[in-house]
This record gives structure tokens, C-alpha cells and sequence, in this order.
């Protein structure tokens, strides 16, 4: 009966196709011979189906023997695969980690992390969602992710604690043919508020009655950062962007970086965060990826380099 198969006999029919015969499987899998040759012929006999032609010096797949090859291969590694993953877990590994990144965290460092994560835990699934502003918390807060990396807000989450991993730099922008560009003094906010500011729209209720960094009565509020950027390249608007985003625009003369009264020169800090519930510590999984983050040479967080770079771009314009 095909439910008798059994994974040493699964074991002994691939040994015996990858060594060649039946006594060369009998000295990889550390048996005699007659236990190799009895393995092979009660699968065959409970599965109904000849593997080998043993019609020549050496035993020889038959055609549904090669077929049948590759579904014993999968069933092992598979099983291999179980076995490893419940020890991983039974060892306080989690069975997976979900992880929701703010959609200001640049990608290039999410992108480094996720395949260093994949090849420290090759058994553990990495989740990542992109969210931004209150969306980011709410997985959270709902336990549907155990870690978030996220950007601060002028809100309280008591059941949350933050662990500081870096700053960003946001600056104020807008298309070197807005009329803002063409200020040639520090913008005062009430000149700001004649022109439409671009807002990322917060997707959750949690900030529901506030609004953050807003200065201009006249807001188009957008779903996602990059069309917030394209816009701000095809002078729709002004607005606020991470300093990794759009600093080859800067560069290039295609957005300028406004001097806008009230905000350093340098840009606006923004810090980032790991976020998780305060009832469960990050198990090994997440520990990892927290301090990979704070490790790595993040392009686009706050270091010696990037102020370097702000202070150029400020210089330049």
C-alpha cells in the first residue's frame, strides 16, 4: 500500500539512482547490499511501478523511475525541510517574521537587509509591507507585524516601544521652475501657503483631525511617495521629501531646495525606529534584523556623509 512508503525506503531509492548501483548505495548509506537491493523492491512492490532495469550489469532507471525521482527528492527535502524548521523553533526561532518599513526608510537598505535575513535564516519567512505615517503603526498595534521600522509621530502608543535606529533627512522642495525656486531670500510660511503643498495621505484614523508638517491651506494629497515625487519634479506643488530620494534631482537642477523660515537650512530630522509591542520582546529573528539595520552603512540615514552632502546642496543653492 502506497501509505506503507516509508522515507528510508524514499532514502535508499534516491542513494541507489545517484550512486549507480545498489552496493555503491549500500556504502553511502553505511548498509549491506541485500538491504539496499530489499529497500528498492518493497517500494517497488507497495507503489506498483518498476524504478530500475536490472537487466544489465548495473541497475538502470526505468523511464517512471526517472519521473519518480523527483517527487522522492521533493518528499525528502521536504521533510528535511520540516525537521530543521521545528528545531529552529522549538529553540525560541520564529516560525516567521513579519516586518512593516516606512515608506520614508530608504529601499536600498530594506533590499541589503531582506537578503542578508535570507541568508542567516534560510527556514524563516521575511514579510515586508511599506507603509507610511499611522498605516505603518497600525500592523503593529494589531500584531499583524511583530516589528515596525518606522518614522516618529506626534502621537502616543503606550502598548508600543520604540528603539532608535537612525534619523533621515527630509527636505523642502520643489521643481526649479516653480515660482518658489525663484525666491531669492529665506521664504517666509505665508508665501508657502500661496502654492499648493504636496501631502502623503495617511491611510490609517490614526492621526484622524491632525495634520502633519502641513503649511499651506491648498493640499493635494497623494497615496504614495513616488508620485508625491514626480509630481514635485513636474512642479505641481512643493513639498517634503527624504534627502535619498531626490538628491541626484538636486544635484541635477531639477528640484531646489527651498529656504523656508522656521526649518534648519540643513533639513528636517526624522527619526526612525524600531517598533514592536511592549508585551513581547523581538525574538532572534527580529533582534538580527534591528541590529543589522543599526549597523549597516544605511545610505540615506543621518551620518557624518550625509551632512556633508546637505551642507553642498545648501551651498549650491
Amino acid at each position: 500500500m502506497l501509505d506503507g512508503v516509508s522515507l528510508d525506503q524514499l532514502r535508499t531509492f534516491i542513494a541507489a539512482a545517484d550512486e549507480g548501483s545498489f552496493s555503491a548505495a549500500a556504502r553511502k548509506l553505511n548498509r549491506v547490499q541485500s538491504a539496499v537491493s530489499g529497500w528498492v523492491g518493497g517500494l517497488e512492490e507497495q507503489i506498483g511501478v518498476v524504478l530500475f532495469d536490472r537487466s544489465g550489469r548495473f541497475p538502470k532507471l526505468t523511464a517512471e523511475g526517472v519521473l519518480l525521482l523527483a517527487d522522492a527528492r521533493n518528499i525528502v527535502s521536504g521533510v528535511d525541510t520540516l525537521k530543521a524548521r521545528a528545531k529552529l523553533m522549538a529553540s525560541g526561532l520564529e516560525a516567521e517574521l513579519s516586518v512593516v518599513v516606512d515608506v520614508f526608510f530608504p529601499t536600498a537598505v530594506v533590499t541589503a537587509a531582506a537578503k542578508a535575513f535570507a541568508s542567516e535564516f534560510p527556514l524563516t519567512p521575511l514579510r515586508l509591507f511599506v507603509e507610511g505615517l499611522g498605516a505603518g503603526y497600525e500592523p503593529v498595534l494589531d500584531e499583524r507585524c511583530s516589528l515596525g521600522i518606522l518614522a516618529a509621530l506626534p502621537v502616543a502608543f503606550p502598548s508600543l516601544v520604540n528603539e532608535r535606529i537612525g534619523e533621515l533627512v527630509l527636505v523642502t522642495v520643489a521643481a526649479a521652475s516653480h515660482p518658489l525656486a525663484r525666491v531669492g531670500h529665506r521664504i517666509p510660511k505665508r508665501t508657502l501657503a500661496r502654492h499648493v503643498q504636496l501631502v502623503l495621505t495617511d491611510r490609517s484614523n490614526l492621526m484622524e483631525g491632525q495634520d502633519y508638517g502641513v503649511m499651506s491651506p491648498s493640499t493635494w494629497r497623494l497615496a504614495d511617495l513616488s508620485t508625491k515625487h514626480a509630481f514635485l519634479k513636474d512642479g505641481v506643488g512643493w513639498g517634503s521629501m527624504p534627502l535619498h530620494m531626490v538628491e541626484n534631482d538636486i544635484a541635477t537642477g531639477r528640484l531646489v531646495v527651498l529656504d523656508v523660515e522656521g526649518m534648519p537650512p540643513s533639513g528636517f530630522m526624522l527619526t526612525i525606529s524600531a517598533v514592536h509591542q511592549a508585551s513581547t520582546s523581538p525574538g532572534p529573528a527580529a533582534r538580527w534584523f534591528i541590529d543589522h539595520l543599526k549597523a549597516s552603512p544605511a545610505s540615506g540615514l543621518l551620518d557624518t556623509r550625509t551632512r556633508t552632502r546637505m551642507t553642498a546642496f545648501k551651498s549650491a543653492t
